[in-house]
């Protein structure tokens, strides 16, 4: 049952425990599309055409995954990874290659406890198999993906066995953090984050990302049990959601909370967007910078992008019968 968690106990111990409605995680739908909409806008000129084309596709996408942790079994550990189970050294002590990390753990053990940095790379790596086959629909739908993940791991709560509060009494941290504080002050954040670029190692990158976002779960953590020490009674209000009343964090209590961390969710978001737009622009530099502008006007048959992919598998197996003589 562990995999699912994420789905589902977030959710229902925020609504059977506190009566709190919070109904989107990770990031919230409105973060997630932010995020990706955003960092279409810090490409160079040779690929700014094709994403700027599709920002539409590319922003509404970006929640996918989301949406595909309830019917897909394997999602959900695609969005975490519980750092503080492997011990205060965990940045050490993983392997960050998947191979050596199943050596060490297991398949098994490291999908209980969140496989997110090792997803983010297996994803590249097909962004940029899609880009050297010229796919314009597989280069858009793993870009979206993509930008998800990414998002994913620069959450804090993401990174940690206690990813909502359940094991220090702050049931509905985990919305509160990514979804309200985003939706009621993002519009205030500074989202210049200067242009994407070139990652000579994506996965130690990725790695430094989630390692970074680990290092202030104690604060998200403590400050929050200490403000709602302090506000009491004005923690939560409600407010009218369609033909909804709802429980929610006060917007009062939320902006406290905001103020006491700082830039924290500001800092976040800067950085989801920055690494995002930088990891499709590896892709697309690593894939021999194909020109993605044709592909607004010419879209390859299936079979066409068949014998793309045959040719592509033939190569691969040539070099790695290179890297073996070797």
């Amino acid at each position: 049952m562990k995999p699912i968690r994420r789905c589902l106990s977030a959710i229902l111990l925020v609504a059977l425990t506190t009566g709190l409605i919070l109904p989107n995680l990770t990031w919230g739908f409105f973060a997630h599309r932010r995020i990706n909409r955003l960092a279409v806008f810090i490409l160079p000129p040779e690929m700014i055409g094709f994403y700027k084309k599709n920002i539409g596709y590319l922003t509404e996408a970006a929640v996918n995954p989301d949406r595909r942790r309830f019917i897909l079994p394997d999602e959900a550990p695609r969005h975490y990874i519980d750092l503080d189970h492997f011990g205060d050294s965990a940045h050490y002590k993983i392997p960050q290659y998947w191979d050596s990390a199943v050596s060490k753990y297991s398949e098994d053990t490291l999908k209980a406890h969140g496989i997110l940095p090792w997803h983010i790379v297996k994803t590249y790596y097909r962004l940029k198999d899609a880009m050297m086959i010229r796919d314009p629909i597989a280069i858009l739908r793993l870009s979206a993906d993509l930008g998800h993940y990414v998002g994913d791991a620069h959450v804090p709560l993401h990174t940690t066995v206690n990813y909502n509060g359940q094991r220090t009494g702050q049931e509905g941290i985990h919305a509160f953090w990514e979804s309200r504080l985003p939706e009621l002050f993002s519009d205030d954040y500074d989202f210049f984050v200067g242009k994407a670029k070139y990652i000579e190692h994506p996965q130690t990158t990725v790695w430094s990302a989630i390692l970074g976002a680990h290092r202030v779960v104690d604060s998200v953590l403590q400050e929050e049990r200490k403000l709602a020490i302090q506000m009491g009674n004005k923690k939560y209000s409600f407010e009218s959601r369609g033909v909804q009343m709802q429980k929610v964090y006060s917007q009062e209590y939320a902006a406290a909370y905001h103020r006491i961390v700082g830039q924290m969710v500001e800092r976040q978001m800067r950085a989801a967007i920055h690494l995002t737009g930088s990891i499709w622009y590896t892709a697309w530099v690593n894939a021999g910078q194909p020109d993605l502008q044709a592909l607004l006007a010419e879209v390859p048959s299936d079979a066409e992008l068949q014998e793309r992919r045959s040719a592509l598998q033939n190569w691969k197996e040539q070099q790695n019968k290179i890297r073996d003589h070797e």
